[in-house]
C-alpha cells in the first residue's frame, strides 16, 4: 500500500512540474485574436464563478429600482461598460474581439447573476481578462446602479423604456428572430 501511494504522490508531482515546465517553456498559447477552445472556456468561467461565490458578501443592492436609478445606471454603464460589453444602441462592441477572453455582450445577453454577483465583479474586476475594477474609479452607489440596470434589463418600467429608445434609438427588447418559414413541397 506505502509504494502505491508513492506511486500516485510522484505521478502528481510529475504532472505539476511537467504542466509548469510546459507553461514556462513558452508552450500554451497567449494570442487575444484567437477564438479559446471550449475546454478553456469552460474552466476560466468555472473558476471564475468558484471565487465570486467564495469571496463575494452577500449584500443586498442599496439603491431603490426607480426609474431614476435605473436611467442613471444606463448612463453609467454606456460611459463605463458599452465600450467592451456592447451599448444600448443593440451594436456589438469593437473592442469584443480583441480581449481573450471576449468580455461578454451584456446588452445582448443579459446576466442572471445576483446582484451582489454582479456589484463584486464591478466593483473587484476579474484578473487576466480586462475587466478592471472600478472601485477606484466609481462610487459604490453608482456601481449598484449599474447592477440595478443589467438586473432590471428584462423588466424595465415604461419610464427606463422610453427613455432607452429615446437616448440610443433602440428597443429595449432584444429583436426577435422571425420564425423559420414552413417549407412544404408538396
Amino acid at each position: 500500500m506505502g509504494k502505491f501511494l508513492l506511486g500516485v504522490l510522484v505521478t502528481l508531482l510529475i504532472l505539476v512540474l511537467g504542466g509548469l515546465g510546459f507553461a514556462m517553456l513558452g508552450f500554451f498559447p497567449t494570442r487575444a485574436n484567437v477564438e479559446p477552445p471550449q475546454f478553456e472556456r469552460h474552466l476560466a468561467m468555472s473558476a471564475v464563478d468558484a471565487s465570486t461565490e467564495r469571496h463575494a458578501p452577500r449584500v443586498s443592492n442599496p439603491v431603490m429600482p426607480s426609474d431614476q436609478n435605473i436611467e442613471d445606471g444606463m448612463k453609467l454603464y454606456t460611459m463605463n461598460c458599452a465600450l467592451c460589453h456592447g451599448g444600448l444602441d443593440r451594436k456589438p462592441s469593437a473592442l469584443a474581439n480583441s480581449f481573450y477572453p471576449p468580455p461578454p455582450n451584456l446588452i445582448s445577453h443579459p446576466p442572471d447573476d445576483p446582484e451582489w454577483h454582479l456589484f463584486y465583479t464591478v466593483r473587484t474586476g476579474i484578473r487576466y481578462t480586462g475587466m478592471p475594477a472600478w472601485d477606484k474609479a466609481l462610487a459604490d452607489q453608482d456601481i449598484w446602479k449599474i447592477t440595478l440596470f443589467l438586473s432590471h434589463m428584462d423588466k424595465l418600467s415604461p419610464g427606463p423604456q422610453d427613455f432607452w429608445k429615446t437616448n440610443f434609438g433602440a428597443s429595449p427588447e432584444p429583436e426577435k428572430k422571425e420564425e423559420n418559414e414552413k417549407h412544404d413541397h408538396h
